[in-house]
């Protein structure tokens, strides 16, 4: 070999040894994005395929909508796309400690709140199902701290959502196809984050383990860099504060045995019970100041104002307590009643309209004759509700007492119940006006296996 073939060889191996140099120093920075030149994973890939082709339809047909869905779904999009980053740090990194990894999820986290917040700030929105289906199921972004199963913890969270999706459809199905396609587009990102999350992280995120270490964003930094003990702490006021969602408390959980390294250890001199000196005013002292700065503060619910008002086709009734005497005449078959956060309130709807709601509701009764779609019972406690005319569905969810009283013309409506106690229908009697014979639905059910699937009926005693 001459000298000149020599340099050539000692040449690209120079070149070799300064690439895997860069590789590894932008795996150490923490940034997850991919270096000069470097070629991203292959489930990195995968996963820029569902941003480009599921989530860009979804985007798509949410600017066409426009209005609150869009701005909702530009906060989704931008959860993604964190996804996407954190995968991208996976592939060129191992797995950090906890209080890392807690800091590589904020920006998912951030975008959950995001998105379930604007739902909670705009519930007289037209949309609101639209922004009710996204809401419950966003969660869903953060599968990447889930183990060992995140694929189904995902299926999980887009089932959540599916009571409002629901609605979208039934709302739309014959008005505008648009919206039929919006819930298809969202759901099938949906679909395929969870065929994409079996095919490349079946028990959780797929980390490089010949990778460099991962530190948390700038804006995360200091926290991580505290001692192991301040850890645990960090977790607690997280998941207390209320705007942390689960991917930061699950990231937290996942320190195992570790999460008690912040208790302090007690010495046999600071033990009362082999100290009896210990047990005079030194302990009663400890004690005094939670009474007057540590006792929890009882917190008073900020009182709304009542909302009575026609919004468009929405009839919204909110915040109303004690008021026995509220009467909608001016209805229209477009309109839907929308009855939320009432308490001890009596409502009745005069001639006929498209949807009754309650939601949120205390000691709230509602009569009304006849409805299109239906009567939906959402998050209420002891609720009463007579239909003078004909529904053809009764759809009662998370509710505890409700009492419902069926006309002539409804006897043969649907009762749909989820997750509901001391449901009683009361279905009039046959050559006997005013009188009703009543029947308690079942609460409890046995599954038995036939060979096939799975039967259900209910027990003895709930039936």
């Amino acid at each position: 070999m001459s000298c000149e073939q020599l340099n050539q060889v000692i040449g690209r191996l120079e070149a070799c040894v300064s690439r895997m140099e860069k590789c590894a120093s932008s795996c150490s920075s923490g940034a997850g994005s991919a270096s000069a030149g470097g070629e991203p994973a292959a489930f990195v890939e995968a996963f820029d395929q569902i941003l480009s082709e599921k989530v860009g339809r979804f985007m798509t047909l949410s600017k066409e909508i426009g209005g609150d869905v869009a701005t909702q779904a530009a906060m989704i999009e931008t959860g993604y796309k964190s996804v996407r980053a954190f995968l991208e740090t996976a592939s060129r990194c191992k797995q950090p400690a906890a209080a890392v990894l807690q800091g590589l999820l904020a920006p998912i986290s951030a975008q959950i709140a995001a998105a379930q917040d604007f739902r909670e700030k705009n519930r007289g929105s037209a949309f609101f199902n639209h922004l009710s289906t996204v809401s419950e199921s966003v969660p869903a972004l953060g599968w990447v701290s889930i183990t060992p199963k995140p694929g189904p913890y995902v299926k999980e969270m887009s089932d959540a959502g599916q009571f409002y999706s629901n609605r979208v459809l039934k709302e739309y199905k014959e008005k505008d196809q648009k919206h039929v396609d919006w819930v298809k587009a969202y759901l099938g990102a949906m679909t395929e984050t969870v065929t994409y999350i079996k095919a490349h992280h079946t028990t959780g995120v797929s980390w490089n383990r010949q990778g460099g270490e991962a530190s948390a964003p700038a804006a995360s930094a200091a926290p991580a860099a505290a001692p192991a003990a301040a850890a645990p702490k960090a977790a607690v006021a997280a998941s207390s504060g209320g705007e942390q969602p689960r991917a930061g408390l699950f990231a937290a959980l996942n320190q195992g045995g570790s999460v008690t390294g912040g208790l302090k250890k007690v010495s046999k001199d600071q033990m009362t019970h082999k100290n009896p000196e210990l047990r005079g005013s030194s302990v009663v002292k400890a004690k005094e100041p939670s009474t007057t700065s540590s006792a929890p503060k009882a917190t008073t619910a900020v009182k709304k104002p009542p909302v009575f008002a026609l919004q468009g086709n929405k009839w919204c009734v909110e915040f109303q307590e004690n008021n026995r005497d509220i009467v909608i005449e001016e209805t229209a078959t477009r309109h839907v009643i929308y009855v939320y956060k009432c308490v001890n309130t009596t409502i009745q709807v005069k001639g006929k309209v498209n949807n009754i709601t309650l939601d949120g509701c205390k000691k709230t009764a509602v009569v009304f004759g006849d409805v299109i779609a239906g009567l939906d019972i959402i998050n209420c406690q002891s609720i009463q509700a007579q239909v003078t005319g004909a529904t053809p569905l009764v759809n009662i969810d998370k509710t505890d007492g409700a009492q419902v009283y069926l006309s002539k013309a409804s006897t043969k409506a649907d009762i749909v119940t989820a997750k509901c106690s001391e449901i009683n229908i009361s279905v009039p009697k046959e050559g006997e006006e005013g009188e009703y014979t009543e029947c308690a639905l079942p609460e409890q059910f046995r599954n038995t296996w036939n060979g096939k699937t799975f039967t259900t009926e209910p027990t003895e005693i709930a039936a």
